[in-house]
């Protein structure tokens, strides 16, 4: 059984859908039963105890139950039955807060959408609505005439006309304290029909609509409290929507910044790349790329992979392509820019198990020859004039960034000739399956379909996007690596 709560005023909160009973001496109140009806003549003997005894109420637990209430039949000794809200559950929850709820015939008997009884709290002021505002309470009815006492001034500071306190100014100060204190809430604001002016304003701030707290009937308040609660749910939906849409925005926008331009100036070579993040609605993964043209001439690519799908491995692949590019800047080359790239993973990935691999070439001043080194990625794919389109030795391929300390990577020279075209791929453009097996696209598989759409005549970002195109076919949709794929192309 709860333990009972003290009441801290006389007149009981209304909290079951009832409007509260008027006092002996004001009479009958519309929300009143007839009398000679076995409620009428139950509410008079709880009065007439209550006038006794005035401490008897709050000693009877199931008096004082917002959750529950009382029936007996007169004349009877018969224990009183007790009616849960699990006997007659309620859909909304209503939070009345205006300065006398008890003398207020602003409450009558609320139904809602489904035929059920909204439960209605009321509190006499901040105070009290604070403590009553619970996570189930759907909606506040708010009468603007409630008073709030103005903010505290320090001691000789007056208010203009020889007062130090009163209440706030501000005609609709009580509606922006409720704001604040249930942003999430739907607010109904209740004024005088002679006063439209000031609900519209409460509607301005932020309420959800106004009433007239003299115009009312159970089925206008009923509806516009559901009417409320409704739109405050939508504008809630929609704000929360707008806050997506503007941060998947900034994220498309830096994303889209940290994607590398290439640094070509004065070189006659073509560049062209695809990049497909395999995270949903990214814009950025783990695989990163890049080129640049040193002073000298020399043109250095490089494409590497993270290993992950995350935020975490997209922004560690970025790290490594601003490292390799101030370091190709710098002048450093081969084995010693991959050891030193090794020691930048080693320093600012969050687990010791992330590594990267990473394929690297520098392409001489007159374009025939490049060198090449491998860090566990796959090897370039080199198509000639008149030859078939192949893969460069791998032969003496070294382990991927950050596996093993300590590591050497070594430098191979190839010769290209005097036309060619190269690319460099990531792991995701050979792992996607072919049809709907278990079978792979693998390498060689990669090989052929290359030498198939430069045998159509495709080159540069036409034999790119239709080599991207037709490896998700294969793979019957979207792939679930991230992938990249850098073109660079010399003609005679």
């Amino acid at each position: 059984m709860p333990v009972p709560v003290p009441r801290q005023r006389a007149i009981p909160a209304v909290e079951c859908g009832q409007a509260p009973a008027a006092s002996p001496d004001s009479g009958p109140s519309k929300e009143q039963a007839p009398p000679g009806t076995p409620q009428a003549e139950n509410a008079a003997t709880r009065r007439e105890n209550t006038r006794e005894n005035p401490t008897e109420k709050r000693e009877k637990p199931t008096d004082t139950s917002t959750e529950t209430s009382t029936e007996t039949s007169p004349g009877t000794d018969r224990t009183p039955a007790v009616r849960t809200e699990s006997a007659a559950p309620t859909n909304l929850t209503v939070l009345l807060i205006e300065d006398d709820p008890a003398g207020s015939p602003i409450v009558p008997d609320l139904i809602d959408q489904a035929g059920k009884p909204i439960r209605v709290r009321t509190a006499r002021n901040l105070t009290e609505a604070g403590r009553l505002l619970t996570d189930d309470v759907h909606c506040i009815l708010l009468d603007l005439a409630l008073s709030v006492p103005a903010p505290a001034r320090p001691s000789g500071e007056g208010t203009g006309d020889g007062e130090g306190g009163g209440e706030d100014s501000d005609e609709l100060a009580v509606l922006r304290h409720v704001l604040e204190l249930a942003p999430r809430h739907a607010v109904l604001a209740l004024t005088s029909s002679s006063d439209a002016e000031r609900g519209a304003e409460a509607v301005a701030v932020g309420a959800q609509d106004y009433l007239f707290r003299d115009e009312l009937d159970g089925r206008l308040l009923s509806r516009a409290i559901r009417y409320a609660v409704e739109r405050k749910r939508s504008d809630s939906a929609e704000r929360r929507l707008a806050e997506g849409r503007l941060r998947a925005q900034e994220n498309r926008r830096l994303e889209r910044g940290l994607l590398p331009t290439p640094l070509l100036a004065g070189s006659p070579l073509r560049f062209a790349a695809r990049y497909r993040p395999g995270r949903s609605r990214a814009l950025l993964g783990g695989d990163f790329y890049d080129v640049v043209r040193t002073p000298d001439g020399t043109v250095h690519a490089m494409i590497g992979d993270v290993c992950g799908h995350g935020p975490d491995e997209a922004a560690l692949g970025v790290e490594l392509r601003i490292a390799w590019r101030a370091l190709t800047l710098a002048g450093l080359c081969g084995d010693e820019l991959l050891g030193t790239l090794q020691q930048v993973l080693e320093h600012e990935r969050s687990d010791d198990e992330i590594f990267a691999t990473l394929c690297a070439v520098d392409i001489s001043p007159d374009g025939r020859r490049a060198g090449l080194c491998l860090a566990g990625h796959p090897s370039p794919l080199l198509s000639r004039p008149g030859m078939p389109a192949r893969l460069l030795p791998y032969d003496n391929n070294g382990p991927a960034l950050g596996l093993l300390p300590g590591a050497r990577w070594p430098r191979m020279q190839v010769e290209l000739g005097a036309e060619w075209s190269l690319m460099l791929y990531t792991d995701g453009l050979i792992e996607g399956h072919v049809g709907g097996g278990r079978e792979r696209l693998g390498q060689d598989g990669m090989v052929e379909l290359v030498r198939r759409q430069r045998a159509e005549g495709l080159t540069g970002e036409e034999l790119l996007r239709a080599t991207v195109n037709e490896v998700r076919e294969l793979n019957g949709g979207e792939l679930a690596d991230d992938l990249a794929v850098v073109l660079l192309d010399r003609t005679a």
